[in-house]
């Protein structure tokens, strides 16, 4: 009896170490994802990666610092951002050449995505080197589940630009995509994009997601004109935001004159081709149409 049970103790013992052993990581570069701000959503996977790394390419080295102190990660960082990667990419590349193993994480959720990045695998894959990603937590899909808005199709436009005309622009392109749109936006810019977004699309039904996964996660449900009217009564919001609107409702046929309206006051302050782009977006028309059309009233006004 007393054998028999010893047989399976070993037995047990023998899985549970087969369990605990992982292969050895693959030299070339490992796109991490990191939590978005619960530390807790790490993957196993990302932990055995970054444990197993030879460098760490980070995009802030104080920001990824408390992440490795509480997972006890000590591989050596090299800071990888926007300003940085100038100095790093060769560094990294060469580390690379080398048969070494390298980690790319950013700040906060899956790299590559409105993070820095692309460069490097782009010069790695160039390079010959092996390329694969331990995926994990993102902004983009948690804020999309969230919403309670259509999540079979959807258009992720990034950050929205900072200079008012850009950010309109950027708003009429998208305005016409018929899916659920997707932008993240910085807590101070959110008043004056979200206005430009309820002016240009309408009162879309949307969500504005803040601090997702942390204390203070919200998440605010409504029409876009109504959610503009919140923030702008609300100018100091906190915290990493992302916005998503609901596809657009197919439009009714515009009022006869209303289109040639509001193609004349928009080219009073914007090129013909932004002025149709913003009124298609407006009214759900295809922009070559209303383009040739802001053309001949261009001529008009113009003979």
């Amino acid at each position: 009896m007393n054998g028999t049970n010893g047989d399976v103790d070993e037995r047990a013992q023998a899985s549970d170490g087969q369990a605990r052993r992982k292969p050895p990581l693959a030299p070339g570069l490992h796109i991490v994802a990191t939590p978005i701000g619960n530390l807790r959503d790490i993957t196993l996977r990302a932990l055995d990666v970054l444990h197993g790394a030879d460098l760490i390419a980070c995009e802030d080295t104080r920001v990824f610092a408390k992440l490795a102190s509480h997972y006890g990660i000590a591989a050596p960082i090299v800071a990888y951002s926007d300003a940085t990667q100038d100095d790093a990419e060769p560094r990294l590349l060469r580390a690379l050449a080398a048969g070494k193993r390298v980690a790319l994480v950013s700040d906060a959720g899956m790299p590559l995505i409105s993070d820095p990045g692309y460069r490097l695998v782009r010069a790695a894959l160039a390079g010959g080197h092996f390329v694969t990603a331990a995926p994990g937590a993102s902004a983009l899909p948690t804020a999309l589940a969230l919403s309670g808005l259509p999540t079979d199709r959807f258009y992720f436009g990034g950050f929205l630009p900072a200079r008012e005309g850009e950010r309109r622009r950027a708003i009429a392109a998208a305005g016409s995509v018929p899916s659920t749109l997707v932008f993240f936006e910085a807590p101070h810019r959110l008043g004056p994009s979200l206005a430009d977004l309820a002016e240009l699309l309408g009162p879309r039904p949307a969500a504005i997601a803040r601090e997702l996964t942390k204390l203070f996660e919200e998440v605010r449900r409504g029409p876009l004109d109504e959610l503009a009217r919140h923030y702008a009564g609300h100018p100091n919001v906190k915290g990493e935001i992302a916005i998503v609107i609901g596809p657009p409702e197919p439009a009714a046929a515009p009022r006869p004159g209303a289109v040639d309206e509001a193609l004349r006051l928009a080219m009073a302050g914007a090129s013909v081709k932004d002025a149709a782009a913003e009124v298609a977006a407006r009214y759900g028309l295809q922009r070559r149409e209303v383009y040739a059309r802001a053309l001949e009233l261009k001529r008009g006004m113009t003979a």
